[in-house]
Order: C-alpha cells, then structure tokens, then sequence
C-alpha cells in the first residue's frame, strides 16, 4: 500500500491518517448542508405560506420509517465494526449485510416519495412545483447521493468477507462507519426541517 493511502498512525497528530481524511473530508460535507440549511431558512421565513403549502403534501409517515432505517443501520454499523474488532467474522458480515439492507430500504422509500411527487406534479418544470420543492430534491437528492456513495464500498468489503481471507481491516470499516455516521446524522436534521417544522394552517390543511 503507497504511503498516501496509508492507514497508519500519523506522527504528529497520532490519529491514524485514513480517520484523519475521513474528518476533513466531513468537515468539508457539512459545510455544504450548513449552507443548504442556511439559505433554507432564510428563505422559509420569507415565503412562509409557499414552504408550508408544500410541506403539508409530503408523507411524514414514509419519512419516519427512513428515520428508523437509518438509525438502525448506524446501530448494525457500530456493531459490524466491534466484531470487526474482535475477529468475530460471522457477526461482522452479519451486522454489515443489515447495514446494507437498511441504506437499501431507505433507497426504496425514497424512490416511492419521489414517484408519488412526480405523479402529482411538483417534481422541478412541472406545474406544481415550488420553491420549496426545490430545496426538497436538493437537500433530499444530495444526501440520498451520500447513500449511495457509502453503499458502494460497503457492498466490496462485505463481498471481501464471503472471501477464504475474509475482510480483517477493522480500521478500513471504522473509517466507512464514520462517514456513515455521517450521512444518518444529516438525515436527522434534514427530517424535521422539511417535514415537521413548518405547520400549516391554509386551505390544503383543512382538507
């Protein structure tokens, strides 16, 4: 392995340098969801009625569920990496699989939502769309992007480990588990601010 792809302690900092990138590169990540969440509300304070309109319509159901898979999967995730830790190579794939399956079953979830939206005509040049329906494919489209992303080496170290050698890289999978950390924390900001924040009392209420 090159020095740069090093996993080893760093010198300086004596944090191992794959852990070390993985904080910098987050810390880049959460730069762009402050900035999402930013101009989101500022701009909900100033068109109120049109961001609580548009919120009245989504299902606060399906995104609970989501919820849940995903705070499980960082459950599995902790628990993938301790077996990981301790040789436990059964439990390990086991707990990493279950990850797998609930990043998937967000997926799906999230696939429902958005063709339920398309059926109704909010998604973006269609005649119900709104602007805060753009912040609503923005923020929910980049993070199920970060999904994805964390899906993609999840799914080569859990085939790694159907392998004779197995995946004995505990630090490889704490770093993913940081990421993937990561990408739950900013579901559990994202949920309440396009779901549950802002009440609406207007006709599409009553209804």
């Amino acid at each position: 392995m090159s020095a740069g792809l090093s996993l080893a302690h760093e010198p300086v900092s004596k944090i191992p340098n794959g852990k070390l990138a993985m904080w910098g590169f987050l810390g880049s990540e959460l730069m762009f969801f402050t900035g999402f969440f930013g101009a989101f509300i500022v701009l909900r304070n100033a068109n109120y009625d049109v961001f609580g309109e548009g919120s009245s319509h989504l299902n606060v159901w399906l995104a609970l569920v989501n919820t849940f898979f995903l705070i499980g999967s960082s459950l599995t995730m902790a628990l993938c990496i301790h077996n990981a830790e301790h040789g436990n190579r059964g439990k390990q794939q086991l707990f990493l699989g279950l990850t797998l399956l609930g990043a998937l079953g967000f997926l799906v979830i999230k696939s429902i939502e958005y063709s339920d939206k398309w059926g109704h005509g909010y998604f973006p040049t269609q005649p119900h769309h709104t602007l805060f329906y753009s912040f609503y494919f923005i923020m929910t489209g980049f993070h199920a992007l970060h999904v994805i992303a964390g899906m993609i080496p999840m799914v080569f170290m859990w085939l790694r480990g159907f392998s004779k050698e197995g995946y004995p890289h505990p630090l490889k999978l704490e770093v993913l588990g940081l990421y993937w950390h990561f990408v739950d924390l900013m579901w559990i900001f994202i949920f309440p601010a396009l779901y549950l924040m802002i009440p609406y009392h207007g006709a599409a209420a009553a209804h």
